[in-house]
């Protein structure tokens, strides 16, 4: 997997998101991962669902995996915070 099939979601509007991952695909890719972390993830979700299904109804989850990050805070402790990665794949 490159680092060029992956989107990063952060404080944008979804359909920035939808049409990066669309773009994605329409230029050749048959896997793309979506990024996100803290309260991005509920923004990426809701991307996968949108390309799914609305854009690209040959698309499917093939895999999801979450973890816990641990972050320097601006106090200089550690705070944990949840990220997931969601990966989309090209039906045939």
């Amino acid at each position: 997997m490159s680092e060029d099939n992956v989107v990063y979601v952060g404080n944008k509007e979804v359909m920035s998101y939808v049409l990066a991952v669309t773009t994605q695909f329409n230029e050749g890719s048959d896997e793309v991962v979506i990024k996100a972390r803290g309260r991005a993830i509920s923004t990426a979700v809701d991307t996968a669902e949108v390309v799914r299904n609305r854009f690209l109804e040959d698309v499917e989850v093939e895999d999801i995996k979450i973890s816990t990050e641990t972050l320097e805070n601006k106090e200089g402790g550690e705070s944990n915070v949840s990220s997931m990665e969601i990966y989309l794949k090209r039906g045939n």
